[in-house]
Formats: structure tokens, sequence, C-alpha cells
């Protein structure tokens, strides 16, 4: 019986996907873990594995379309099978499901092979990465105007803001009456950074730019939050001189795309912590509390258009380079719209962290179904009382955001005296 890839459900509040792109064609091997699709959610661009091997038969969805999650997407032949065809229970699932919402059993049917895009329809269509896509998409602008610079003449990144620049650029001076524009005066250079003039000059316009996808959800996701979930912060002033100097100790052993962060630090540091507190490695689910096994961190990563969080797995469990290097990987992928489902899926507790911005301290929303956030602020050099006299220390601060119907003030305070012992002491985090 063939196997049939499902459009995936990549976290708890996804109801659809658009995908995006086809990796793979029709007749085309794919193994296990192989890439097969680009999926576009709410947060991110998905890169979707393939939870089998076999050859794809055919593509049920054509590039472009938003389905619900669960959707069958591309099915598979198992080696020596001939018939590709969806198997009968995905038939009748699809039956009991338009049952529920009206609409008539002959309707539901799979899109014919014929009806798919060709591989020379595929080679005709606008080559772009999905970050390109979607930022055009945002913009109104059309692809077909951008020349692109990528690998095989594909749209990247860099092509889609230089268009909409030009754009703007050619909208601007269109609206310029003739008569405001002034000839430059021979021999009088001119002056890149004009001083301000009170008073003089027309006031700006109002600009109106659309919501992306990543946006809307982050807006939709923090006021349920904020109106759902109890906040309570905690926060605690950590000395992190040995953690700085044990870290720059150790990077100069290593070479520059392994160096460690201050953050790599944090992150086994809290997953540890957690380990003595579980309350606060769990989830709410309807009337109980979730204490999950696994330490999973998440970290919130700035993207085009909003966060994005992605999950280093089993942080406890890992030595620090192993950290550095998954984070940096995932960081990556984020950044360029190139996600994995596994990326952003699974965290048990997130850190938000804005010291490299020289952000004193703040506090942060929870992420739910998470119980807790920890938002970490700069290492400063600042007056210190050591030994009953004033010297120069190096503090960092950082504000613990709860739910207060999983855990009190008390136990969030020791969680945070726990994690002073692995900041200060930093060899506990190497050893």
């Amino acid at each position: 019986m063939s196997d049939v890839i499902k459009m995936p459900k990549l976290g708890f509040d996804m109801a659809e996907g658009t995908l995006v792109r086809w990796v793979k064609k029709e007749g085309e091997p794919v193994s296990r873990g192989e890439i097969v699709a680009e999926i576009e959610t709410d947060k991110a661009t998905v890169e979707v594995e393939s939870g089998y091997s076999g050859t794809i038969c055919r593509l049920l969805v054509e590039e472009g379309t938003s389905l619900p999650v669960g959707e069958p997407i591309a099915i598979l032949l198992k080696p020596g099978e001939s018939v590709c065809e969806l198997p009968v229970e995905e038939i009748e699932e699809q039956a009991k499901e338009a049952a529920k919402s009206g609409v008539p059993q002959e309707e539901i049917k799979v899109v014919p092979a014929e009806k798919q895009a060709k591989p020379a329809e595929a080679e005709a269509m606008i080559k772009a990465s999905p970050l390109a896509k979607r930022i055009a998409r945002d913009f109104g602008l059309d692809l077909k105007t951008v020349a692109g610079s990528g690998p095989g003449g594909r749209i990247v990144k860099k092509d889609v803001l230089a268009a909409i620049e030009r754009e703007k650029d050619a909208a601007e001076a269109a609206e310029t009456p003739v008569s405001a524009a002034k000839p430059r005066k021979a021999g009088k250079a001119a002056v890149s950074m004009p001083l301000p003039s009170w008073g003089a000059g027309e006031a700006q316009a109002d600009e109106e730019v659309p919501m992306s996808k990543l946006r809307s959800a982050i807006g939709r996701r923090m006021v349920e939050a904020k109106q759902q979930v109890p906040h309570f912060y905690v926060a605690h002033e950590y000395d992190v001189e040995k953690l700085l100097a044990v870290r720059k100790e150790l990077n100069n052993l290593l070479p520059p795309e392994q160096k460690l962060s201050v953050n790599d630090f944090v992150i086994k540091a809290v997953a540890l912590a957690l380990r003595q507190f579980p309350n606060l490695n769990a989830s709410l689910a309807e009337n109980k509390i979730v204490r999950h096994g696994q330490v999973n961190i998440g970290v919130a990563v700035g993207v085009d258009g909003g966060l994005l969080t992605v999950v280093n797995k089993e942080s406890d469990r890992k030595p620090l380079r192993l950290i550095s290097s998954e984070i940096k990987q995932m960081v990556q992928r984020a950044r360029d719209g190139k996600v994995r489902p596994d990326d952003i899926e699974g965290s048990t507790f997130s850190i938000s962290n804005l010291g490299m911005y020289n952000v004193s301290e703040f506090s942060a929303i929870i992420n739910p179904p998470e119980a807790a956030i920890l938002a970490v602020g700069s290492a400063r050099q600042q007056p210190v009382v050591k030994d009953g006299e004033l010297a120069v220390g190096t503090r960092m601060k950082m504000v613990i955001s709860v739910d207060h119907r999983v855990s009190d003030g008390v136990e969030a305070a020791q969680f945070m005296q726990a994690l002073a012992a692995y900041l200060e002491e930093p060899m506990r985090l190497v050893v």
C-alpha cells in the first residue's frame, strides 16, 4: 500500500499551511529524512522531510496552495509497488471530515496527475527563495520584474529588497513637483547630513505597512498570553566575571566558527537548573500540569518581520560546544527562511536574550503553553561592594516570567538562586 506525506503540524496552534515549493518531482526517488517540500506557516518557511523511502508517484497539491494540517500532499510508492493510489483509509478519513463540514462525499477526490505542474512548467516558474517570495507578497511586488542574483538566476532576499527600494524611490520622484527640485549651486559641496531646521520643510506622510503572517501570528499569540496567562516576575543580578573569563579562555583554544557565546553558557546553566525545578519545565494542559521529561530550551531569534523560536533539545545532556554548534545552525536556517520542523518544535522553556543590544533588563511574555520564560540583559561593568570596599564588577540582570497557575514566587526565586550556582561558578558547565 502506498505511503502518504501529509501537511505537517508545526506547533500546537497551527491549523493550516501553504505549500510554497516542491523540492522533489513526480518519479523521483526519496529517502527517509530527505527534504521533499517547503511549507509556509504563520511563523516561518519550513523544509518538510519525508517519513518514508520510496518513489514519488503523485503530487496532490500545486505550489501556492493552502490546506489544513493532516491533509495528504503527496503519494509515495514503496519499493516493488507499481499502482499509485491514495490508500482507502485516507479517502475514508477525508469523507468523515467532509461529513462534519457538510461537504458532499462525491466532491472528495484526489487531484489527478494530469492537473499537477509538469516538470517543464515548473522550470518556467519564477525561481525565488521562499523568503524572497514572502517579502514580495507582503509588499505587493511582482517577481517577474525582478532580476535574480542567486545561483542560476534565483531571486533572493536582497534582490527583492532592492526592487522594493527602487519602486519606492520612483514613486517618490513621481510625486515630487518639478519646482521642488532646485539645482545645486556651483562651487559648493553637497552636505551629507543636513542640520535640522525647526519648523522648516514638510511633515512626513503617514506610511501603511501590511502585516506579515509572522507579525500577525506574534500579535495574536502575545495578546492571548497576556490576557489568559497570569504572569508574575522575579529579577536577579548575577556576577559574571568568572563566566566571561572562562569563555575567553575556552575561545582562545577554539577556531573562529566554534567560539562560544555568553548565551551558550546561559542555555546550559538554565537547562541544568531546571532539573531541580520541574514545575518550571512544564506546560499547562486543560486542568493538569505536564512536567516534561526532556529539557528543551527555546531561543528567541530575530528574523525579518518578527521573532522565531528555535529549540535546542535535551540541553541539560549536551556539552557547551554541541549546544553552540546546533544553535548557530538553527539560527542561520531561521534567518535564511529554511528552518526544519524539528528546529521549532518541542520547547519546554524559553530564553529571550537582548544582551547584545546593550539592554540592562527587561521582562518577556510567556510563550504558551510553556510555564516560564527567562529574559537576559547585558553584562555590564558597574560599581560593586566587595569585602566592604567599593570596586568595579561585571553584573548581568535576568528576569523570569512565570505562569502563576503553575508555580509561585518562592519557587521562581529559588530557581534564580540555583541558576547563580552555575553562572557564577562556570566550570560546573564545562566539566
